[in-house]
């Protein structure tokens, strides 16, 4: 539970004055910039309009602590609502401090001055804040608040998942019959679907006398964002049924929909719904179709998205970067942020955060040492611990593991689980099990439940034959009640997602499928492929190991797809862990003597498989 914030002690006007009569200098050189004419205007009005529009606009803290000066100096607080301006601005600035003590030196202040600082810190997520307002209003100066009052509180408690406080919002609402005002349901259904309790926000939705494109929208992303994307889809339909026009947000779930059940035909059929409802010009929505395709394996949909946009801003641009990041399209996504940068747009943390991952990916070592370095030197972007896990990724699989451990040591902020989830990928990689243990033993610590790297130091246990080890680590899992996720492969066939596990027999067409697959691994030792039973991380005989590792849940997948799917396309399959050697090479080989292009998408990237090779290029 949120405690309610102390009541802020009323600052002295002399004080403030103090405080801010210090910009006076930096205002008088700043003067010119802000607007020449602040001192020709005839009459307060016109003056007065002029900072509004000035402090409406400022992203400088100095710069709007002289305009600060200049009403102290020139006008009331009162004139225009102007306090209430600086109130917010200061807000936006992130000044919490300031904010308050000048919100109390208002005069006269009124409802729309509560709910207008109390909207402010909304949309800073403060709940703390939000609730400790309304609390003085309410007790201190007997306001009765409102739904402009309720409804920023209650996003707040969304914003933050504070369920037990938005029922006691919601309960205020009620006793002051605000239910009947759709804003207000809006906000207490997005908050209902944000904390999980969706039956209360359909109990809401339908007893509405009204619902409007936010009360759908709503009900669509509520559904969206809890997994259940097929009844997010059903909430469109009866939408769409009951006559109302879609919006950015609606498709913006759409697209999440889409990607959460991977069902290709689907997102094709909401990609021409958006260019029949003419919304193909709108950047987030072409953005998140661009994302849409490339998670979904066609990387070459999601160029010709990119490219048909006009004038495409920074999120447009890296989410195009992160679509050749993830394919292992290093050059490419090199060449698309030199192009980037040539066309005037500034690159971010998130943008570098995916060239260096693209770098990574692709081996590009020397290429991402020298984003790294230029990323402060020219771009001035702050290094943040995901460019470090980027860095220690890229030296750890190209083998340099002592220089990725020692920039982890010179970090200036602490390393996360990411950054050493990193390196112990690239010790299993690189076989060094005593590098591994030590890293091992700090996720342990970082993160307990974790049953990723448990795995990961069992594995590489397992590889060097020290099966003792491994059984520990494996007891010591058991003994913490950690659970393993089967590794599942996943490939779409008629408007229908597919799965396999290892040995999978539960597939209607099972028979027709090991008799594919058997054929396909003939075919592979006819020319001279051999399995590799080194990937078995099992203490059994050879021909176990070879029966276990020819039944791998992405070789099933491949036999069914070649069984269902027409020469010449390509088959586009899902993996819920990290592909193993022998697959990657079973499919690489496939490709060749199929004469078909495989897409593996793992945790990690997709593996485009052409003519025997692999778009990796072995590097993963």
């Amino acid at each position: 539970m949120i405690m309610l914030i102390p009541c802020m002690q009323r600052a002295s006007k002399l004080l403030i004055l103090h405080k801010f009569m210090s910009s006076i200098r930096l205002y008088n050189s700043f003067a010119s910039q802000l607007s020449p004419t602040f001192h020709a205007f005839s009459n307060v009005d016109s003056l007065v309009s002029a900072l509004i529009t000035a402090i409406s606009t400022c992203s400088s803290i100095s710069i709007f602590r002289a305009l600060h000066c200049r009403v102290i100096k020139s006008v009331n607080y009162n004139h225009g609502f102007i306090g209430d301006q600086l109130v917010s601005g200061y807000v936006e600035l992130g000044c919490t401090k300031d904010a308050l003590e000048l919100f109390d030196e208002l005069p006269d202040k009124d409802l729309v001055s509560w709910n207008s600082l109390i909207s402010g810190f909304s949309r800073r997520a403060d709940l703390g804040i939000c609730l400790g307002l309304l609390f003085r209003m309410r007790f201190e100066m007997g306001l009765k608040p409102n739904d402009v009052t309720v409804i920023p509180v209650v996003s707040a408690c969304a914003g933050v998942g504070e369920l037990d406080v938005g029922k006691c919002i919601h309960g205020i609402a009620v006793k002051s019959g605000m239910l009947l005002e759709v804003k207000v349901v809006n906000s207490l259904i997005n908050l209902y679907g944000k904390c999980g309790c969706l039956e209360a926000a359909c109990c809401l939705f339908e007893g509405m006398s009204v619902q409007s494109l936010v009360s759908w929208n709503s009900m669509v992303a509520v559904h969206v964002h809890m997994g259940l994307a097929e009844k997010g889809i059903g909430y469109f339909i009866m939408m769409r049924r009951a006559g109302i026009n879609s919006d950015q947000a609606t498709v913006v779930s759409l697209l999440l929909a889409c990607e959460n059940l991977g069902v290709r035909k689907l997102a094709e059929a909401v990609h021409g719904y958006i260019l029949n409802g003419g919304l193909d010009g709108n950047l987030a929505i072409a953005t998140a179709l661009l994302d849409l395709y490339a998670k979904l394996g066609t990387l070459s949909d999601s160029c010709k998205v990119f490219g048909e946009m006009i004038n495409p801003d920074a999120v447009a641009w890296t989410a195009m970067l992160s679509s050749y990041a993830m394919h292992g399209r290093g050059r490419e996504a090199i060449e698309h942020f030199e192009l980037m940068v040539r066309e005037g747009v500034v690159p971010d943390h998130v943008t570098f955060t995916h060239l260096l991952s693209a770098c990574s990916h692709s081996g590009l070592v020397e290429e991402g040492k020298n984003y790294f370095k230029i990323m402060y030197e020219v771009y001035g972007v702050e290094l943040r611990v995901e460019h470090y896990s980027c860095m220690v990724d890229l030296l750890g699989r190209s083998g340099h593991l002592n220089d990725a451990y020692k920039l982890i040591k010179s970090m200036p902020m602490e390393p996360n689980s990411g950054v050493w989830g990193a390196l112990i990928g690239a010790c299993r990689v690189r076989g060094n099990i005593e590098l591994g243990k030590e890293v091992a033993e700090r996720l342990f610590s970082l993160d307990p439940s974790d049953s990723r790297n448990y795995i990961t130091l069992s594995n590489m246990y397992s590889a060097a034959g020290q099966w003792r080890d491994a059984s520990k680590v494996r007891a010591l899992m058991k003994e913490r009640v950690l659970i393993r996720n089967p590794g599942c492969s996943y490939i779409e066939h008629g408007n229908k997602i597919h799965c396999f596990v290892m040995g999978d027999q539960s597939h209607p067409d099972t028979e027709q499928i090991y008799n594919k697959l058997e054929e396909l691994v003939r075919k592979n030792r006819e020319v001279g492929f051999a399995s590799k039973t080194e990937y078995v991380l099992h203490d059994v005989d050879e021909e176990v190991k070879e029966d276990l590792i020819n039944k791998h849940s992405e070789k099933l997948a491949i036999a069914f797809g070649l069984l269902v799917t027409n020469a010449g396309m390509p088959l586009i399959i899902t993996k819920n862990i990290r592909i193993c050697g022998d697959c990657h090479g079973f499919a690489k080989l496939i490709s060749l003597i199929e004469k078909r292009t495989i897409i593996i998408r793992d945790t990690k990237r997709f593996h485009h498989f052409t003519n025997g090779l692999c778009s990796c290029g072995d590097y993963w």
